[in-house]
């Protein structure tokens, strides 16, 4: 079954805790701390693989758990790391998030991409041991691992998108000009899934071709199969534009599509276009101009209408070529693009690991943020006296202590930090 669209919830490995523990052995007094620092969490990994071509393995499977990291244990022990969760998907396949921005992008065969990552373990009691703390009683909860909803959307690797009415001959012309075989018939939407073929033009260069469901007038809103497999085509050099010769509204048939493609999330009909008049087999040769004549008036300027016929193979090879010169055309700018892309730097704004910020909430309450402060909250254990000790040594080594005071913050007060627990001022 072709899925090309699938809904996954992705979660890393939570970080082992560290654990306090003292040696007890005979005859040694007061072996000191030797609780062990917890294991990593693992990652979720997906990696791009040619040997996949469906995401139909995730239309049950809705979840991607990596392996949690094991707690630490005593003589010093380290907690197990868990094991990354690798997971193979079909080059082509975009990963989406949340708010629907572009997490990952799988376009080479092997490509790896960390979408999740695993979190820290925590520190043991034997992490904490110092000349004035040598018995210390407390230890990290481990980081929890990333976790995030995701859309994996399949969008196929392909230098030319076969677009057109339904029963335009698009199939057609794939089963001829390659080794494709997709179902061919006489009724509209015979072509219900994406079908790929490779097409070796004139021995000097091989073009992939992806021939998609035909759209019908109000696509855009649901009709027919909807314009959903569009994004199939979103990657293309170049569309060819397929138009049957028989169509009774010759103009309808293109103004149709090209309406589809500019009410498409991203407007496709900017995108380059080769227009071919399809099954002139039995059209007498007047006949042909004269659609193409009348085709030609809707069409901008200087842009050339090809007669094709994929039955008597007519007009395929003046095709191709065209193809094949536009497609080394849009490849040769995408790779000037590439250094051009790469001198230019990337500003983004990004928050300081350091900075916090004090609010006060009411007369009693006050709330601690800041991204350092949070990650060193969320490894506390608030239920164990020296593990909040800890946090308040940390809050006044980083100054947060004096901006409490600073906002009339007294003994007796709440202070929450974060999301991750709160303690007594």
């Amino acid at each position: 079954m072709f899925i090309d669209k699938a809904t996954v919830l992705i979660k890393a490995g939570d970080g082992g805790n560290g654990t306090v523990s003292f040696r007890h052995e005979k005859y040694i007094d007061k072996g000191g701390p030797d609780g062990g620092d917890g294991g990593r969490g693992g990652n979720v990994v997906f990696v791009a693989s040619r040997n996949e071509n469906t995401l139909a393995e995730f239309r049950f499977q809705k979840e991607l758990r990596a392996e949690p990291g094991a707690a630490g244990g005593k003589r010093n022990k380290r907690g197990k790391g868990g094991a990354d969760l690798i997971v193979p998907l079909p080059v082509g396949t975009a990963v989406i998030g949340p708010d629907g921005e572009l997490l990952a992008d799988l376009n080479e065969d092997g490509q790896k991409v960390i979408i999740a990552k695993g979190g820290q373990g925590g520190f043991g009691n034997a992490h904490f041991v110092s000349s004035r703390r040598q018995a210390p009683r407390v230890a990290e909860k481990g980081e929890k691992g990333t976790e995030v909803t995701a859309q994996l959307e399949l969008k196929m690797i392909a230098d030319v998108g076969l677009i057109g009415l339904p029963n335009a001959g698009k199939s057609t012309l794939l089963s001829v000009i390659s080794n494709a075989r997709p179902e061919i018939a006489d009724y509209p939407f015979t072509t219900i899934t994406p079908n790929l073929g490779v097409v070796d033009i004139d021995g000097k260069a091989s073009v992939l071709f992806a021939d998609i469901p035909g759209l019908i007038e109000g696509a855009a809103e649901g009709k027919g199969l909807g314009d959903d497999f569009l994004r199939h085509v979103e990657r293309t050099a170049v569309l060819l534009h397929l138009i049957d010769a028989y169509q009774e509204d010759i103009q309808a048939a293109y103004t149709t599509i090209q309406n589809e493609l500019a009410a498409y999330k991203i407007d496709l009909s900017t995108r380059p276009q080769v227009i071919a008049l399809t099954k002139i087999e039995g059209l007498d040769p007047e006949i042909v101009r004269d659609q193409i004549a009348t085709l030609q008036k809707v069409l901008p300027d200087d842009t050339e209408v090809l007669a094709i016929s994929a039955q008597s193979k007519e007009g395929i090879q003046p095709l191709l070529r065209k193809i094949r010169g536009i497609v080394e055309t849009e490849r040769n700018k995408q790779e000037e693009a590439l250094p051009e892309m790469a001198g230019v730097p990337v500003l983004t704004i990004d928050q300081d690991d350091k900075a916090w910020t004090v609010t006060k909430e009411d007369d009693h309450l006050f709330i601690v943020r800041g991204r350092k402060i949070e990650r060193f909250a969320a490894r506390t254990d608030f239920d164990n006296e020296d593990g909040v000790q800890r946090i308040r040594d940390i809050m006044r080594k980083m100054g947060i202590s004096h901006g409490l005071a600073r906002h009339g913050a007294h003994a007796g007060d709440t202070v929450k930090i974060g999301l991750h627990g709160q303690f007594t001022y």
